[in-house]
C-alpha cells in the first residue's frame, strides 16, 4: 500500500515521501496517527503543488536573506562598558545588546536575538567577529568593539 508521510518516521522516509508498507502497517499505525495519508492521486498533485510552493518560499527567503546581509556587510558597532585595570567587564555584553544596537542603526529590517551566533556574553574588553545567521545559507560577521569606559 502506498502513503504519502505527513511528517518523518524512523526507518521510512520523510515529510512528503511517497513509501510503499505493508497494508496492516499503514491502516493500523501510520494512517491512525496522523503519520500519513492515502496516496491516491489527488493526494499526490496536492503534495507536487506543496513541495513547489516550499521551494518558492525557500527561494524567495534566501533572496530576502542575502540582501539583508548586504546591508549588515562592513557593519561595526562599539560598546563602553565599566571593566578592570585587566580588562574584565563588571557585567557582560549578550547578544540582546547586539541586537538592540544593530536594530537602532539604518536597518529596513527587524534583526532577531536567535539570528545573533554568539555562545556566551561577551565579558572581556577586545574586538571580537559575531556570527549572524539570516538563513540557513547565509551568514556574516559583524564587528563588535568593547572599550574601557573612562570615568
Amino acid at each position: 500500500m502506498k502513503v504519502i508521510l505527513k511528517q518523518p518516521v524512523e526507518n521510512l522516509g520523510d515529510q512528503g515521501d511517497v513509501v510503499t508498507v505493508k497494508p496492516g502497517y499503514a491502516r493500523n499505525f501510520l494512517l491512525p496517527q496522523g503519520l500519513a495519508y492515502q496516496a491516491s492521486e489527488g493526494n499526490l498533485r496536492r503534495i507536487e503543488d506543496e513541495r513547489k510552493q516550499a521551494e518558492e518560499r525557500s527561494k524567495r527567503d534566501y533572496l530576502e536573506a542575502r540582501r539583508r546581509a548586504s546591508q549588515l556587510e562592513g557593519t561595526s558597532i562599539s560598546f563602553e562598558a565599566l571593566a578592570s585595570e585587566e580588562g574584565k567587564l563588571f557585567g557582560s555584553i549578550s547578544s540582546q545588546d547586539i541586537v538592540q544596537r544593530l536594530n537602532e542603526g539604518s536597518l529596513d529590517f527587524e534583526l532577531e536575538r536567535r539570528q545573533v551566533q554568539l555562545e556566551e556574553p561577551l565579558k572581556e574588553v577586545g574586538v571580537y567577529q559575531i556570527p549572524i545567521r539570516l538563513h540557513s545559507e547565509v551568514e556574516l560577521d559583524v564587528e563588535v568593539q568593547i572599550l574601557r569606559q573612562e570615568d
